[in-house]
């Protein structure tokens, strides 16, 4: 018994991370309609912590869509700024009080030591993806990543795991399968061919989650598919895809996070990652 005590309270283990969505965790209470949550925000943070044996900890923000991602497709997201358009006045004032809860929430998180990333311009999936393309670099053997948004298991590797508070399940290599019909490296193909859209990314038309593995499966990764057009058949998907194949290779260009981490981040503020990280890490 005593033993057991002993190994409750033994430390997390500091070589291995947790990665926060932050605002994507935000709207967990923000669904609720709380409007003082920063203690039971942080208290949940570290609670995922333990359960993931995580000793590290990094907040990743957003902030505005990605300047990288509008530079490429001036379309990227425009869909929200359409929906803040239609808000209604109490909308808007319940957002705007959540957001003011939200950036005390990180205030908080950095008083209390944690590393919070927040650049102008820049998404939480770049920040992340970075932090997860580098994992061996910071020193860290094991990083789980919090989030509800699937783009996220772009990042999902043999040592980099998700876990949706929304759906309380947890993606990894070892389960890929219970939810993907493809291998986690052909991902990227799969968004490429049916798009995104919560993020306005025009996919093909008349390509679906079936179609598209049916064309992954005939033809290979995004790149071969490319190269094979055009593809032989007369129907209008087909002719779709033969007519618009150059969108591939621009949605790898907005989707492929690991890829593209870098040039979304910015330079400067790579560097300022890498500072913050290489600190953190020496304070633990």
């Amino acid at each position: 018994m005593a033993k057991a005590f002993k190994e409750q309270m033994k430390p997390a283990d500091p070589k291995n991370l947790l990665v926060v969505d932050s605002l994507n965790l935000g709207f967990r209470w923000k669904h609720s309609g709380a409007l003082e949550f920063a203690d039971a925000y942080i208290d949940t943070v570290r609670s995922l912590a333990k359960s993931y044996n995580c000793g590290s900890i990094a907040i990743t923000c957003d902030w505005g869509a990605s300047s990288y991602r509008k530079a490429i497709d001036s379309e990227y997201k425009a869909n929200r700024v359409k929906l803040r358009e239609n808000q209604t006045e109490k909308e808007a004032k319940d957002f705007e009080l959540f957001i003011k809860e939200y950036e005390r929430t990180l205030n908080q998180l950095r008083a209390e030591g944690y590393p919070v990333f927040k650049y102008r311009g820049v998404e939480a999936d770049d920040i992340a993806a970075f932090i997860c393309k580098n994992k061996d670099l910071f020193g860290y053997n094991k990083v789980w990543n919090v989030s509800s948004d699937r783009d996220w298991d772009l990042m999902i590797t043999e040592d980099v795991s998700r876990f949706s508070y929304v759906t309380r399940k947890e993606t990894t290599l070892e389960n890929w399968n219970e939810t993907y019909e493809f291998p986690v490296e052909e991902y990227i193909t799969y968004k490429s061919l049916v798009g995104d859209k919560g993020d306005n990314v025009q996919g093909i038309n008349g390509i679906g989650p079936k179609r598209a593995t049916s064309i992954m499966a005939s033809f290979g990764s995004v790149f071969d598919i490319y190269e094979a057009c055009p593809l032989p058949g007369k129907y209008k998907y087909i002719q779709e895809l033969n007519a618009n194949y150059e969108r591939l290779l621009t949605n790898v260009e907005l989707m492929d996070l690991l890829t593209y981490c870098e040039e979304a981040i910015g330079s400067d503020n790579v560097e300022n990652i890498l500072s913050v990280m290489k600190e953190y890490k020496n304070g633990r």
